[in-house]
């Protein structure tokens, strides 16, 4: 029989990520390891990667912390950082990252993300959603997310990009979510998102550009469909890859089962590209990407 009065129940302390790169050397582990050790920090969950073609080192380490602040940990990890020549970043695991979704008229995305947002399947702050049409704006009022109809021509490109940027900083989002949003951003606005922007697109590219891709696939007879998610960079639809994934069709397949299942795989992959993002698993390696699942 318990104890009245006896609880023992372990103190709830505030858990963070740490992320890090810098140029490989002996002891790197150790030496985060001893960090965290001589300010209290349990270690939840760790992982590294040594990039022997580059030389480069790059580690997640989950931790929780009860003896100093958030911001006395990044002064702290700043003086830390130095000498190692680190990159590096800490975040609350309490905090949500504030979200911003761009959509044009393909709405499987858009509707995905939400459900599993709403769902608590994401760790994410959905705050806006942008939108060069009008077609999703009762979507985002059934999940109380402001809508932000931003209708674009080649005349008003510049001030709709820059009417974008400012709702995105507005809103202080961490990331930008192009949910089948059907526009070219332009480079100056590809720079101001860079590393905080995820793309989703078919993997017929480059064999089938332009209008209707599935329509194109189905006439060649391929055998797999697929898609890409990746971060935005000036470069089109190459950014550093983040996630895919492959459906295999065959000739029984009509254009809308090819378009149906590509869209479920779109949907997929674009999931797990923003979780992984959202959860700090994702660490940029030059044109690619080391991803601490």
């Amino acid at each position: 029989m318990m104890k009245q009065g006896c609880d023992n129940t372990a103190p709830m302390h505030p858990v963070y990520t740490l992320t890090l790169s810098c140029p490989d050397r002996l002891g790197l582990v150790h030496a985060v390891s001893g960090f965290l050790l001589e300010r209290s920090g349990n270690i939840e969950e760790a992982a590294q990667f040594n990039d022997t073609g580059t030389g480069l080192f790059f580690m997640r380490v989950q931790f929780a912390c009860g003896e100093h602040s958030f911001d006395a940990l990044k002064t702290q990890l700043a003086d830390f950082a130095t000498p190692f020549q680190m990159q590096w970043q800490l975040h609350a695991q309490a905090q949500k990252m504030r979200t911003v979704i761009l959509v044009s008229k393909e709405g499987h995305c858009l509707n995905d993300l939400l459900f599993r947002w709403k769902s608590g399947l994401l760790p994410l702050d959905i705050c806006a959603i942008i939108s060069n049409h009008r077609e999703f704006y009762q979507l985002a009022a059934s999940y109380n997310v402001p809508f932000h109809h931003l209708p674009v021509t080649a005349a008003t490109k510049a001030q709709v990009e820059a009417k974008q940027i400012e709702i995105i900083d507005a809103e202080g989002a961490e990331l930008v979510v192009l949910a089948r949003y059907m526009q070219i951003l332009s480079d100056d606005l590809c720079r101001k998102l860079s590393g905080r922007a995820i793309n989703i697109h078919h993997s017929f590219l480059p064999s089938f550009k332009g209008a209707k891709p599935y329509y194109q696939a189905h006439d060649r007879g391929v055998k797999l469909i697929g898609a890409t998610a990746h971060y935005v960079t000036a470069a089109l639809d190459e950014g550093p890859i983040i996630e895919q994934d492959v459906a295999r069709v065959d000739h029984s397949k009509t254009v809308e089962d090819l378009t149906a299942l590509g869209r479920d795989t779109e949907s997929q992959v674009l999931a797990r590209a923003v979780k992984w993002h959202s959860e700090h698993r994702v660490l940029i390696n030059g044109h690619k990407t080391v991803i601490f699942k």
